[in-house]
């Protein structure tokens, strides 16, 4: 009896010691995001510190906005920062998102090879220059993932009248970044955050060709999933995010964010509660 005794207490020790190591182990946190905030090397900058403060891990997830979106509809992602107004309201609207708030914005910027076939440089208006691609049927690189880049790029042929397709459109479902690099290869355009041009700049055969167009701006948007709707989600941690991304102290983070590097800031700060 005695052997089982402290057999059982052992268990017991064992159990606790478990128990223990487990509420030991750090938060987490989903955050579903835009190719472009990671490659641009922003969530670098934003998420240690809050790691740091909330005794938290977050877990990244950086896929293009349509499909951040779907993650959040599964319950696969606690909190959303993508960019298309317009796909968020939609989430919002049913059901899936709460305390959605702008965050920041940059502008798209329509890149090509300096010898600028389809003769497009310096064009004021993204759907005249899209117009002019189509007609001299110049390769054109599509994302063609749905996200908020290839919901923009959609946006401006549809300005344009036009359904692209031919062997000169070249849909590839791949990020930002892959996209430019295939586009630097095959001395094409393509559609582009400007924050994720600068970033992959040195490395490419594009310059900028067509910008300022008020078409190309280019809104990030944070938002919580909807605990109402999917109850496993983590929203208190969701909202200390968006407390935290819209803050003044990480509003100004985001501001100086990219200008030691590479002479300008990559977004600008725009949360409503600044």
């Amino acid at each position: 009896m005695q052997k089982v005794g402290s057999i059982f207490i052992i268990l017991v020790l064992a159990s606790l010691a478990a128990a223990l190591g487990c509420s030991r182990s750090p938060k987490s946190l989903t955050l579903a995001t835009t190719t472009s905030t990671y490659d641009t090397g922003l969530l670098d900058a934003l998420v240690p510190p809050f790691e740091k403060a909330n005794k938290v891990k977050v877990k990244v997830v950086a896929v293009g906005t349509g499909q951040a979106l779907a993650l959040g509809e599964r319950g696969d992602a606690d909190v959303l920062l993508v960019h298309d107004p317009k796909g968020e309201a939609k989430f919002v609207a049913d059901g899936f998102g709460v305390e959605r708030q702008d965050v920041m914005y940059n502008d798209f910027v329509i890149v090509g090879p300096s010898s600028d076939p389809a003769g497009i440089k310096n064009m004021k208006i993204a759907a005249q220059a899209f117009t002019q691609i189509a007609q001299r049927q110049t390769t054109f690189i599509s994302r063609g993932d749905e996200s908020g880049t290839h919901t923009k790029e959609k946006t401006i042929w549809q300005q344009a009248g036009i359904s692209p397709q031919g062997s000169w459109y070249q849909a590839v479902g791949q990020g930002m970044g892959a996209t430019l690099n295939l586009a630097s290869e095959k001395g094409a355009y393509t559609l582009t955050d400007r924050g994720t041009y600068l970033a992959y700049q040195r490395n490419l055969g594009l310059t900028i060709l067509v910008e300022g167009d008020e078409a190309l701006r280019n809104q990030y948007g944070v938002i919580a999933v909807n605990p109402a709707r999917l109850p496993k989600i983590k929203y208190d941690l969701a909202r200390k995010f968006i407390d935290y991304i819209t803050s003044s102290e990480t509003q100004k983070v985001i501001a100086n964010f990219g200008r030691d590097k590479y002479g300008q800031s990559l977004f600008f700060p725009n949360a409503s509660n600044n």
